[in-house]
């Protein structure tokens, strides 16, 4: 969940703003992964020096105005979203390491036997000045250092010794020029610059200084300067084999762009982000995905389908079940990534599982990847990160192509995570013969036109926008949905619940008689999500239904319908249309109303609504 980033240049002597400003631009771009505490460090002579404050960023750029400069030729910084330790001064990070304060270190991740760990140093004489796990981490690569010597080999050991998920970052004053790292389940990126290099957790770390990245396996320590990046395994041998890559978006695209928040630029970004998932997937007449590497006479053996997948994601993933059984005629299952593992789920090598991942380094969904392929199934990433683990540990993997999402709650992610997966089952139509295809042809120009539809939404969203300023104040708000109208509310009551802090469920409109009309009463507001009166007309009319029997309870009614859908007028206190699609791509439209008022909600309440409380972008534990 935190965010890392590590800088080396070149040792000059020379004092240079260069190294600390790295490290601050680069943490500003990746608060969105964490924001309890802050901290950097960097060489000041013989000397390591750690400036961090608890809050957000801006406690420690004003900490650091005054001293920016300094004859450093690295820095490390990090922003943290505590797991060990309240969000203090002194349990943020860099922790520093050794008797004598001579190395400092971040660390992404959770270290599993730092209890014992850390008895053994305190038994050693190392002073302990937090309740973090992470500082166990910093006095034994120091410790590791007295006998080796060499901080790569002190890194090596001591990655050694601990268990869990970690991406660990050090300096260490008697190497002025080198940043060690090491990682194992977290993330870890290098930037390649002109007599510069950079260490993050994310390419957005040091997208504004190259575009040019180097892949981190599982299980490697890479050892950074200005003129060098060497990588080894935990075993000491050497990796030549680091994928490189360019880095697609640039620094502008991790900027608010004259938007009040980055979720409400993401949100005005969702037409292009849909045109960019779909652009290019036809070729010779064919639908073709980015690194499908299962051989095709694989997947015309499947026979089920399985979707691991976390918060939005999940969502995403419970629409799209109804698409590709629809399409394929295979059974689709929708297993929250969390549990998945842990219910002995029946697995074989005729299973698909599509695993759905915005960072592509969720770890819950990663052991869900893994536990699956122990059980012969093959594993499709939905990925929007390249270079991420899950993707590079997959069978195959399909990118969302939307381009940097900021903001903690998804919004342009979620309708690349839909697009994407309704291409993955179409291709997957193709291959097993289940449509024609003139028939994808049609689906695919179809969903061509969504884009455009998405304008015209977002173009119309001042009636949202009124209602939201009006609801600032609600403590309560439902969402019922049908069909794919169901995780659509499922959705739009989760954005509320992340930014807003208020009572939100989602349900499933017919599931209301059963129990939920329990909490509805006078002034109640309620979203309905409406499919098309072209669709199927008798789940239609039982909707229309479901608005009747909440409104007759006193409920404040606010219908999401389609164009031209009159029959919701008698029972509807605002109805907010949606231009008319085919009945399985309507939530790459509905949600988008939900999103806009969840945005103005929580901002005429005052609050961040980019970095919610509680909440981190990428969770990186499980």
């Amino acid at each position: 969940m935190c965010g890392i980033v590590g800088y080396a240049g070149p040792v000059s002597g020379a004092p240079s703003p260069r190294p600390v400003d790295v490290a601050l631009q680069g943490l500003a771009r990746l608060e969105y992964r964490g924001y309890d505490s802050a901290g950097v460090a960097v060489l000041d002579g013989d000397q390591v020096r750690v400036d961090k404050r608890a809050g957000k960023l801006a406690n420690l750029r004003e900490a650091l105005e005054s001293r920016r400069e300094t004859p450093s030729a690295v820095a490390i910084g990090h922003t943290r979203w505590a797991t060990h330790g309240a969000p203090t001064d002194g349990n943020a990070h860099p922790h520093l390491g050794g008797r004598e304060q001579e190395l400092a270190l971040v660390h992404n991740g959770i270290i599993e036997n730092f209890a014992a760990l850390r008895a053994e140093l305190e038994a050693d004489g190392y002073p302990f000045l937090s309740e973090t796990d992470s500082e166990v981490a910093a006095h034994l690569v120091a410790r590791e250092m007295e006998t080796a010597g060499d901080l790569t080999e002190a890194m090596r050991r001591t990655a050694g010794r601990l268990e869990g998920a970690f991406t660990l970052l050090a300096v260490h004053r008697t190497a002025p020029g080198t940043v060690v790292a090491a990682r194992r389940n977290s993330p870890l990126v290098v930037g390649l610059g002109e007599g510069e290099n950079f260490l993050g957790s994310d390419v957005a770390a040091f997208v504004d200084a190259t575009k040019e990245a180097l892949e981190v396996g599982q299980d490697q320590v890479v050892t950074v300067t200005a003129d060098s990046v060497d990588i080894i395994d935990f075993e000491g041998t050497p990796v030549t084999d680091a994928k490189r890559y360019t880095i697609e978006w640039d620094a502008q695209g991790a900027q608010k762009g004259g938007y009040a928040s980055f979720m409400a630029k993401e949100i005005h970004e969702q037409a292009s982000a849909v045109a960019d998932t779909l652009r290019g997937r036809i070729e010779d007449g064919k639908l073709q995905l980015d690194e499908m590497k299962i051989d095709e006479a694989v997947l015309r053996t499947i026979d089920k389908i399985v979707v691991v997948a976390c918060g939005t994601a999940a969502n995403a993933g419970a629409v799209v079940k109804y698409a590709i059984e629809h399409w394929c005629r295979i059974p689709v299952e929708v297993e929250l990534a969390h549990e998945f593992r842990y219910r002995d789920p029946v697995v074989t090598e005729k299973t698909l599982v599509v695993a759905i991942s915005q960072s592509g380094e969720t770890m819950d969904t990663l052991m869900a990847v893994r536990h699956a392929q122990e059980q012969g199934a093959k594993v499709v990433a939905i990925c929007n990160t390249r270079g991420s683990t899950i993707p590079r540990e997959a069978d195959a993997a399909l990118y969302l192509h939307v381009g940097p999402e900021i903001a903690v709650a998804s919004t342009k992610a979620y309708l690349g995570q839909i697009a994407a997966c309704f291409l993955l089952g179409l291709f997957l139509a193709q291959v097993r013969g289940n449509l024609y295809p003139d028939e994808i042809a049609q689906q695919m120009e179809d969903l061509s036109a969504i884009p455009e539809k998405i304008q015209e939404v977002l173009d119309n969203s001042d009636q949202v926008e009124r209602l939201a300023l009006e609801m600032k104040d609600a403590t309560s708000v439902l969402f019922l949905g049908r069909h794919v109208g169901y995780p659509t509310a499922m959705e739009g009551a989760l954005k509320l619940k992340e930014i807003a802090y208020i009572h939100a469920e989602g349900f499933a409109a017919g599931e209301l008689k059963h129990g939920p009309i329990a909490l509805v009463d006078e002034g109640q507001p309620v979203f309905v999500i409406v499919p098309s009166p072209g669709g199927r007309d008798s789940l239609h009319s039982k909707v229309v239904s479901n608005i009747q029997e909440v409104r007759a309870r006193g409920a404040r009614t606010l219908v999401i319908a389609e164009e031209g859908d009159e029959a919701v007028l008698p029972y509807a206190d605002e109805v907010i249309r949606y231009p008319r699609t085919r009945a399985l791509f309507a939530p790459l439209l509905t949600v988008i109303p939900l999103q806009i008022f969840s945005c103005e909600l929580a901002t005429a309440k005052g609050l961040d609504v980019d970095q919610p409380r509680n909440l981190a972008k990428s969770v990186t534990v499980e």
